[in-house]
């Protein structure tokens, strides 16, 4: 018997990307990867518990996101790997593929250019720029680095759909307005600076040192958690208060260590970013 995922207000079928919540979009991108790896490994069928357990989240929200897809399963059966890996690159517009230009040929480009993983996942570099002359005409990964100036010309003979930011801080802004102008409306900026980019253009960035932030506190908030645990095993009363106070206290202590003197380490969302710098916060590509 087929399980019936159908998407909200009971419409089955194709899924349209403007229903399926943010979130959701992120967890099918995780469910992507794990299908990858399984499809690579030669699996056919994996049941909802196994594709939970690998990607991270409980069986019960796993069903809830695919239902988003409409019909995908069969009852007692589990997921074809195949077909269920197909569906979500279809929703996440990547069954045609993408093409992706980056700028900035520093260590974090270069490195970036180099990880095989993007073509396998359908992205493809396709053009690189830099505006140092002693890397320009260089060749990375087979492709030869272009002169920035050359941008807008290239990208109306290229035909990217991503862009891809890997330059100083102080130089984002420039290479934004220079993509923005040639056309372009996804950009993707390791640059923890805030740019400035049209409503019909989405600017995602990548904060690493937000990320490491975020990293510590959790586990700050983990070393109190173990220490109230084990003084309720050594048979000191604690109640859930208390743990929560400890943990509460992990927060305050980590997060005002990391800013240096700003209490909280929340990404601020705006209609450009999938997350702000934290203020003082340095990634240099």
């Amino acid at each position: 018997m087929t399980e019936q995922h159908e998407t909200p207000g009971g419409v089955s079928g194709r899924a349209l990307q403007k229903d399926i919540p943010q979130a959701t979009v992120a967890r099918l991108a995780t469910y992507l990867r794990v299908l990858a790896v399984l499809a690579d490994e030669g699996t056919a069928i994996v049941s909802s518990e196994e594709l939970a357990v690998a990607a991270g989240v409980g069986s019960a929200k796993l069903r809830k996101d695919l239902s988003f897809l409409g019909p995908n399963g069969v009852r007692g059966v589990g997921y074809d790997v195949i077909k269920l890996r197909d569906r979500i690159e279809d929703v996440l517009g990547l069954s045609e593929g993408h093409r992706v230009v980056l700028v900035g040929a520093g260590n974090l480009g270069r490195a970036l250019i180099g990880y095989g993983g993007f073509r396998r996942r359908g992205f493809s570099m396709v053009g690189i720029f830099d505006n140092d002359p002693a890397v320009i005409g260089t060749t990375v990964s087979g492709l030869p680095i272009r002169d920035v100036a050359e941008l807008p010309r290239a990208i109306g003979l290229l035909e990217p759909t991503i862009a891809v930011i890997t330059v100083p801080d102080a130089a984002a802004q420039g290479v934004c307005d220079l993509l923005v102008e040639a056309g372009m409306q996804s950009i993707l900026s390791f640059s923890p600076v805030a740019l400035d980019a049209p409503d019909a253009v989405e600017v995602r960035r990548v904060d690493l040192a937000v990320e490491m932030q975020l990293l510590s506190f959790e586990r700050a908030r983990n070393a109190e958690l173990e220490a109230a645990e084990s003084e309720v095993a050594a048979g000191e009363t604690v109640g859930a208060d208390t743990v929560r106070a400890a943990a509460d206290a992990a927060l305050e202590r980590t997060v005002h260590t990391a800013e240096r003197g700003t209490r909280r380490v929340t990404p601020i969302q705006t209609s450009h970013a999938a997350m702000e710098p934290t203020k003082g916060s340095v990634v240099t590509p």
